[in-house]
């Protein structure tokens, strides 16, 4: 092997290794949509909050730590998955939802990543169904992961449903940043 060509090598593993890693994280979240007090219809005018989407710092997640990356170096974030799943009761349907929209907030800044229409006519029965909303993948939450905190809120509409219903979120994020 030539020098030249020895040189092009190690050259070439270095900027490897200080290539942009990427890697997933997954945040979760459960609510309690009320059930609807008076038996009549009742639309659904505000989704309830998610208490563990609401201050959500990234320099504590356990997989920014497990990869030694601070939200300070990353360089990009794309949702890769938004899902809404029915815990309970069990034999619970997605009926009563007709519309769901994911926004991420830092400050007063807020983008739409990911939303989902005509949700009660999919026909997702029970036990426990899953809807998944579209994403958006041109939406880079970057600003939001690095700001001091940044949220997760949920915005839906439909009608409040008989019965309390308990939902979990779960959002996959496809991070870009740090080092090899």
């Amino acid at each position: 092997m030539s020098y030249a060509s020895f040189l092009a090598a190690v050259a070439g593993l270095g900027l490897v290794a200080c290539s942009p890693a990427s890697f997933t994280t997954e945040i979760q979240g459960e609510a309690t949509v009320p059930a609807n007090p008076s038996g009549t219809s009742t639309l659904l005018n505000a989704f309830p909050s998610i208490s563990s989407f609401s201050a959500l710092d990234f320099n504590e997640n356990q997989d920014f730590k497990n990869r030694d990356v601070t939200k300070d170096e990353v360089t990009r974030v794309q949702v890769k998955s938004m899902k809404l799943k029915v815990l309970s009761p069990n034999d619970q349907d997605f009926g009563f939802l007709d519309s769901m929209e994911a926004v991420a907030r830092a400050g007063n800044s807020e983008s739409r990543f990911a939303g989902r229409d005509g949700i009660a006519g999919l026909g997702l029965g029970p036990p426990n169904p899953t809807v998944g909303l579209n994403t958006d993948g041109s939406v880079d939450l970057r600003p939001y992961v690095a700001a001091p905190s940044m949220a997760i809120i949920l915005r839906g509409t439909g009608r409040l449903p008989e019965r309390e219903v308990r939902v979990q979120a779960t959002v996959v994020l496809e991070v870009e940043g740090g080092l090899l």
